[in-house]
């Protein structure tokens, strides 16, 4: 009786567009429950069920929000899509043909205390700010109280230059005034700390050509929470730039070409490599126990894709602080991703 008690005591949240679960790990964490969890991607679906034993929901425009179970959080890393703006109103309607009115129309049904959206951060400045003034205006609309800031994943104890825009949404009844964003952490960490030993990366990630240059010294860091480009393949194009280990990483991307694609090349022993698919997880904060698909391709697409934990987390304590009752009958100690385990 007393599991089944702490259980009711949990928070709730719902995970949409989950990708690979990224916005599941920050959440449970903090003992939350996911109560549903949608992602269209069959692989990124295998990847989730692989390691959360659950294959969540396919196409979310095809979920009909009375099928979605009631929430105290919502959670959403959707995608960026050109609205089209009328210029007569600005709402619910003009999101319509777009994967975020699916958020909206979830919202105004559930109308869950917290919002949680994550996107690049081009949205921000997307169709001339216009796009962003409709998510705003429209969950204004629906009763939300709106914050938005862009947050880089390097400030926050993982070596990467990930930026991303973090859209905070309280329910206006809860007049929830004390809000404010994470600020970076004093502590951080380099892509050094980060690496497999060569000797166990699969041989497909070295590159060995003759159009190798290496023009900088590596340890030459001014600032280590900035990548250091200290070379270059070919003609040093987009997946033909050599990174600095003693520095932050390049952001992971999901697409692109080039020999080093979707991870960039950095020096590493007097070899030239791409970073694995576990590097990649420990790029994104993912913990040392996650399971990754045996398809190394695959995996570079998923964590491009996927969101930085550890920012997730330290959003998310804040959101724990401005608005207690979402978790102040949950006791239990945080077990951090490894990129928090600073030294």
């Amino acid at each position: 009786m007393k599991n089944q008690k702490n259980n009711q005591n949990k928070f709730t949240f719902i995970d949409l567009f989950a990708g690979i679960g990224g916005f599941r790990l920050a959440l449970e964490a903090f003992g939350g429950k996911c109560v549903f969890s949608s992602e269209w991607n069959k692989d990124s679906q295998k990847t989730y069920s692989l390691n959360f034993k659950e294959t969540p929901s396919g196409d979310i425009t095809k979920i009909k929000e009375n099928e979605i179970p009631s929430h105290n959080v919502l959670c959403a890393g959707f995608p960026c899509q050109a609205f089209s703006i009328s210029g007569k109103m600005l709402g619910f309607n003009d999101t319509r043909g777009t994967l975020f009115f699916d958020v909206a129309r979830i919202v105004k049904f559930h109308k869950p205390e917290v919002l949680f959206l994550e996107n690049v951060k081009n949205l921000v400045k997307h169709d001339g700010g216009k796009t962003i003034e409709v998510i705003k205006n429209t969950l204004d609309s629906l009763g939300y109280d709106v914050n938005l800031k862009v947050l880089k994943s390097s400030d926050f104890g993982i070596p990467q230059a990930r930026e991303r825009v973090y859209i905070v949404a309280f329910r206006k009844e809860l007049k929830i005034t004390d809000f404010s964003y994470p600020t970076p952490i004093q502590s951080h960490k380099i892509v050094k700390d980060i690496l497999e030993k060569n000797e166990v990366v699969d041989p497909k990630c070295f590159i060995n050509r003759e159009d190798i240059v290496i023009s900088k010294d590596e340890k030459n860091v001014k600032d280590p929470r900035k990548p250091l480009q200290i070379g270059k393949i070919n003609k040093g194009g987009q997946g033909e730039r050599i990174y600095s280990i003693y520095a932050t990483g390049i952001t992971l991307s999901a697409y692109g070409g080039g020999a080093a694609s979707k991870t960039g090349a950095y020096y590493i022993d007097k070899k030239i490599r791409k970073l694995t698919p576990r590097e990649c997880a420990r790029l994104q904060g993912f913990p040392e126990n996650y399971t990754l698909p045996q398809n190394r391709n695959i995996a570079y697409k998923q964590f491009g894709d996927s969101v930085s934990v550890p920012v997730l987390m330290e959003i998310f304590d804040k959101i724990t602080k401005a608005y207690p009752n979402i978790n102040s009958k949950i006791k239990k100690d945080i077990e951090k991703p490894y990129q928090l385990k600073l030294t």
